[in-house]
């Protein structure tokens, strides 16, 4: 009786297990000044929903050097794979993004042959420029202050703190290299333009998320939302990977 119970069970589930679709990775790539914990909040909400989710480290040492870190990631995977970029990680999952595994992007992103500095050399400096300082090795990061007002506003102090204290250097000349690929080109695209932005102007968000035609939520946030409205980040991010198009496995 026993032995007809299992067979009952298990066949069904072994047929389910057949049909059942590659799991969707979403792989989140922080920006500058931060890490992979700058998603804590949204990494939850994701993995709720029954998403795998992979936040990478990167080095901030080069553009190459970072897309080599997702791209080693996005090989890891089996299934499809969402890019999500914030700010200079936007600039990396555009030289990287390309790949066949990669279903959809979420991020800003340069034209070929543009660097991260390119973006808005037309436009006024934003108001947390003037927080940036270089160390004698030419990586650059934020004052606690300009954290605190510029990069973070719109969080506790309590947690601005820790931010500063735990950031991620860039290496300066990184934001020059120029792009050689611009993956947006052929992929449909997601874009939150963070209306309080002191670290990048609103306007440049809005413009760039014009010229790439992506679908574009504006949150009224600080140039992190995906730590002050984490619930509304998470819902574009599942926006994206409910997109039904087809990519290779």
């Amino acid at each position: 009786m026993t032995k007809a119970i299992l067979a009952v069970i298990l066949v069904p589930a072994l047929a389910s297990a057949a049909d059942r679709k590659p799991q969707k990775t979403v792989v989140l790539i922080h920006g500058a000044f931060a890490d992979g914990s700058s998603w804590d909040k949204v990494i939850p909400l994701l993995e709720a929903r029954g998403l795998r989710v992979v936040a990478v480290q990167n080095p901030l040492t080069s553009l190459a050097d970072d897309a080599a870190s997702v791209k080693r990631v996005i090989d890891a995977q089996s299934g499809p794979v969402i890019l999500v970029g914030h700010s200079w990680g936007g600039t990396v999952i555009t030289e990287v993004g390309g790949d066949d595994k990669v279903a959809a992007l979420a991020a800003f992103a340069p034209d070929v042959g543009e660097s991260t500095a390119d973006l808005g050399k037309d436009g006024p400096p934003p108001p947390g420029a003037t927080s940036i300082r270089p160390d004698p090795a030419g990586y650059l990061y934020l004052t606690p202050e300009g954290v605190a007002k510029d990069f973070a506003q719109d969080l506790p102090a309590t947690q601005t703190r820790v931010m500063a204290v735990t950031q991620g250097p860039i290496l300066g000349k990184a934001f020059d290299e120029k792009v050689t690929k611009a993956a947006w080109q052929n992929k449909p695209s997601w874009f939150i333009v963070a209306e309080k932005d002191r670290m990048i102007q609103p306007a440049l968000e809005r413009a760039m998320a014009k010229k790439i035609n992506a679908s574009t939520t504006t949150l009224p946030t600080s140039y992190v939302p995906m730590q002050s409205r984490p619930k509304d980040v998470a819902a574009v991010i599942l926006a994206a990977t409910e997109h039904g198009i087809q990519v290779s496995k």
